[in-house]
C-alpha cells in the first residue's frame, strides 16, 4: 500500500484518480482549493478510512505530514472558459504550484507525475502530433495563459529530474471526456450534451472543420497507472488517435440523445486549434496502451450522467 497525494484531486480526472488508487488499496490525500473542482466528486470517498482531503491552494507552499510514496500533479484549470477568466491563478499553479509540488516530492522522496496537455502543442503544424514536436504556440495570446504554464511545468520537472534525480513522469493528456466533468465547463462535450438535452442551439465555432479527438476518462486513468509503473521520463502522449470534425462530433450527440436542437456558428476563438490527433506510438511501445473504450460507447455513459445531474 502506498500513500499517493493528488492535486487537484477533487477535480474531473483527480476525482477518477482517487477513486482508482482507493480501489488498488492505496491510501489517498486529494490536494484541492475547490476553484475549479468540486467537492461533490469526491463526496464519495469522504469517509473511506484511506482518504483524507486537504483544502488548498498549492501555488502556496504544501505541508503535508507523514510519508507520501506518489505525488501526481494535476490542480489546473483545464477549460478554456476557466483559463480565460482566470488566467493569473492558472499561469501562477502552472509555476509555482509546480515549484511547491516537486519540492514536496523531493523531500518526501516520491515519485512525482505531472499531468501536462495536448495544449502544449498549441495550432500544430504537423499531423499527428508526436511527443517530439515542439509545438506551434502563440505566449502572448489568450490561450497561453496554460499552454505555456503547461509547458513551464514540463521544464520545470525535467529540470528536477536532471538536476536532483527526482524520479519523474509527463503525461500529455489529449481531449478527455466522462462522467464528473462540468456542465458549464466550456469545452466541447459537455457544451455539446448541456444543450442537446435543454433543448438548446449547439454552439459550433468557425465552420466546425476543425478537428478533435477524444479520449474516455477510464482509457486514461489506465494509461496513467501503466506510466507510472515504467521508469521513462520524457513525455508520453495519452489521447485517442481517432480524429472527428467537430461539426460531426455535434451531429453524433444529436444522435445520441435524440434532440432535435439546431446547430449555430459563431466566430472561431482567437489561437483555437484546427487539429488535435495525438500519435500514441510511444504509449503503444513503451506502455502496451491504446484506447478501448469506442466514442459512441463513452458518449452513452457521459450522457446518462448530464441527464441524471440535470434532473437534479
Amino acid at each position: 500500500m502506498a500513500r499517493v497525494a493528488i492535486t487537484g484531486g477533487a477535480g474531473f480526472i483527480g476525482s477518477h484518480l482517487c477513486q482508482s488508487f482507493l480501489e488498488r488499496g492505496h491510501e489517498v490525500l486529494c490536494i484541492d482549493n475547490l476553484l475549479t473542482g468540486s467537492r461533490e466528486n469526491v463526496a464519495a470517498f469522504l469517509s473511506h478510512d484511506r482518504f483524507s482531503f486537504l483544502d488548498h491552494d498549492v501555488s502556496r507552499f504544501i505541508q503535508v505530514d507523514g510519508a507520501v510514496d506518489m505525488l501526481l500533479h494535476f490542480a489546473s484549470p483545464a477549460s478554456p472558459v476557466d483559463y480565460l477568466e482566470l488566467p493569473i491563478p492558472t499561469l501562477k499553479v502552472g509555476s509555482l504550484g509546480t515549484h511547491n509540488a516537486l519540492g514536496l516530492a523531493k523531500a518526501k522522496k516520491a515519485i512525482f507525475f505531472l499531468a501536462s496537455t495536448s495544449e502544449v502543442y498549441g495550432d500544430p503544424l504537423v499531423k499527428p502530433q508526436t511527443e517530439d514536436y515542439w509545438g506551434n504556440v502563440n505566449p502572448v495570446g489568450p490561450r497561453g495563459v496554460y499552454d505555456e504554464a503547461k509547458r513551464f511545468a514540463e521544464a520545470m520537472t525535467m529540470a528536477y529530474h536532471r538536476y536532483h534525480g527526482l524520479n519523474t513522469r509527463i503525461v500529455r493528456i489529449f481531449n478527455t471526456y466522462g462522467p464528473r466533468m462540468r456542465m458549464k465547463d466550456g469545452r466541447v462535450v459537455p457544451n455539446f450534451i448541456t444543450q442537446a438535452m435543454k433543448g438548446e442551439a449547439l454552439t459550433v465555432y468557425g465552420k466546425g472543420t476543425q478537428t478533435r479527438s477524444f479520449l474516455y476518462i477510464d482509457d486514461l486513468i489506465r494509461g496513467i497507472h501503466r506510466l507510472l509503473e515504467t521508469d521513462y521520463h520524457l513525455p508520453v502522449n495519452l489521447g485517442n488517435p481517432h480524429e472527428i470534425t467537430v461539426l460531426d462530433f455535434a451531429k453524433k450527440v444529436l444522435g445520441l440523445t435524440g434532440s432535435k436542437s439546431s446547430i449555430v456558428y459563431k466566430p472561431l476563438p482567437e489561437d483555437d486549434p484546427q487539429v488535435r490527433q495525438p500519435d500514441i506510438s510511444r504509449a503503444r511501445e513503451l506502455l502496451g496502451w491504446e484506447p478501448q473504450v469506442q466514442l459512441e460507447e463513452g458518449l452513452a455513459k457521459t450522457v446518462h450522467y448530464f441527464s441524471q445531474r440535470l434532473r437534479g
